[in-house]
């Protein structure tokens, strides 16, 4: 995009800084179209792409636009984290109703119903890459929405299983449509944010497993009371419910998602007008609305995918482990299973603040993986605790410091990946087929919690942790000296043989750390 031609010396003051024709002229309706603009043009092979010239791109006001990114998180973060708050609600219920009678209703024995956690992540995994890589072209809108209602029908259907069939059922049914949800969050989360922006908002979903964990053993808690109630099972009362309540977040998803955040409902036309503005800014970390084939094959080409999904498969062996088994673990320190699930509510809790705390200075210091390192040591602390022949109170305290982990782990290892691949294509089947790697932990968090006191479960996320420290050490190097081959390039002291110079290739594309 070409700058317009500098004013003549005058005495007046300066003009202003130059502004696209988008922002000034006749508006598109389409919002393909309109991002179009804010792209590069393709370029031949071997090609160098240039950086914008930052004299063509208008500079926003910091308060304006502080303002405008409080107006999106008052209305984007309450609506992202309920669907997710919703999504892991009826995923991990399925802790709470163990220990509330269900495997003995349905005549299910402990290694069936171990199967029937680990099938979830059958779908779950298969289905990541293809959901992320269809959002933009089903819509954000009709994706989410669709996803989130078959979800909570099948929670509400789950209250009336009678046997294991119909459990490996509905599980399959859920894992297959859960599957979708957090990479197409994540996407979407990319389409509204800078990447400095985005540690933060990530963290918000990563909240909602820690609000799940204790708003889902506090609401099960008080379900459970209604044991006998139409004469069904208190458990069959905490599907039901929780759907019903799934159903009604997936109305909201409809209405109060918009597909094009650029022309979101809400925004004034100034406000949108900045929206255009901050998608100029960041048209190289988006790119091109086109789908690529050839940047589906860059992102399983690239070596961050690969250590990035060793290293979330590490976390996530806690993340589903520890989320999924917390009550029973509890209840392994000798409570029975009311108290079980209302102690889960601090050690949640505890988890979310954690990670909050830690996302803000993420952004705030523009850092990644030592902040993920550094969560670790917590959990691994924690771990050792639990398995050590110590007090049940000691223990507790144990399960505190694996919640700093538990959270801030995987999180941020997922933003490190998100900030760190462009354009939109390319991160797209990045994060699908790095949730799909790490996915496959939920299988393996199923059957090696099987029997009190759960030994072997937590010394396997014990040891899960400290391979990933090792991983994201491995990654730390790698991409430093990614960022500077770039920098010696770009000062022509080598010759660029790079195949891939495109998206976070480009040279003053910078990774963070």
């Amino acid at each position: 995009m070409a700058s317009s031609s500098p004013a003549p010396p005058s005495p007046a003051p300066a003009p202003a800084p130059p502004r696209s024709p988008s922002l000034s002229g006749e508006k598109k309706s389409d919002p393909v179209e309109r991002q179009d603009d804010y792209t590069k043009p393709d370029l031949e092979d071997g090609q160098q792409q240039q950086p914008t010239s930052s004299s063509t791109l208008e500079i926003l006001d910091p308060k304006a636009e502080s303002a405008l990114l409080h107006k999106l998180d008052s209305v984007f973060v309450p609506i992202i984290m309920l669907v997710y708050l919703s999504c892991f609600l009826d995923r991990s219920n399925i802790g709470n109703v163990k220990v509330a009678g269900m495997p003995e209703d349905i005549n299910a024995t402990p290694a069936q119903f171990s199967t029937a956690v680990s099938i979830f992540y059958a779908t779950y995994v298969a289905f990541e890459a293809p959901w992320a890589i269809l959002l933009k072209r089903l819509t954000p809108r009709v994706t989410l929405t669709t996803l989130c209602v078959v979800w909570s029908l099948t929670t509400i259907f789950s209250g009336f299983i009678t046997n294991i069939g119909g459990l490996y059922a509905a599980r399959l049914v859920l894992g297959a449509c859960e599957g979708g949800l957090f990479p197409g969050l994540n996407l979407y989360l990319t389409m509204v944010y800078k990447r400095e922006e985005q540690a933060r908002r990530v963290s918000y979903l990563f909240v909602c497993t820690a609000i799940a964990g204790a708003f889902g053993g506090l609401l099960a808690y008080l379900i459970l009371k209604m044991d006998g109630v139409g004469g069904q099972a208190g458990w069959r009362w905490v599907y039901i419910i929780e759907g019903i309540f799934s159903v009604l977040i997936g109305a909201l998803v409809w209405f109060a998602l918009p597909n094009d955040p650029t022309e979101a409902y809400f925004l004034n036309e100034d406000e949108k007008r900045m929206m255009r503005v901050r998608a100029r800014q960041r048209a190289q970390y988006m790119g091109s609305e086109e789908f690529s084939w050839e940047e589906i094959k860059y992102a399983l080409k690239d070596t961050k995918l690969w250590l990035s999904g060793a290293i979330q498969f590490c976390q996530d062996i806690l993340l589903f482990g520890f989320s999924t088994f917390l009550p029973s673990i509890i209840q392994s320190m000798g409570h029975d299973s009311v108290e079980a699930q209302y102690l889960t509510i601090p050690v949640y809790v505890t988890g979310g603040l954690f990670f909050m705390g830690l996302a803000f200075l993420s952004d705030k210091i523009a850092v990644r993986g030592p902040l993920v390192a550094f969560a670790n040591i917590f959990g691994i602390l924690g771990y050792i605790l639990i398995i050590c022949p110590t007090s049940n109170g000691v223990k507790f305290f144990g399960t505190f410091l694996c919640a700093a982990a538990v959270y801030s782990g995987p999180g941020l290892n997922l933003t490190w990946l998100n900030v760190n691949v462009a354009p939109h294509y390319r991160r797209a089947a990045a994060i699908g087929f790095q949730q799909t790697m790490a996915n496959t932990a939920g299988i393996v968090a199923g059957q090696i919690y099987r029997e009190k006191p759960y030994l072997l479960g937590n010394a396997f996320s014990l040891a899960a942790l400290v391979v990933a420290e090792f991983l994201i050490a491995g990654l730390w190097l790698y991409i430093r000296s990614c960022n500077r081959k770039k920098e010696r390039i770009s000062k022509g002291e080598i010759e660029d043989t790079r195949k891939v110079k495109t998206g976070d290739g480009a040279l003053d594309f910078k990774y963070h750390l």
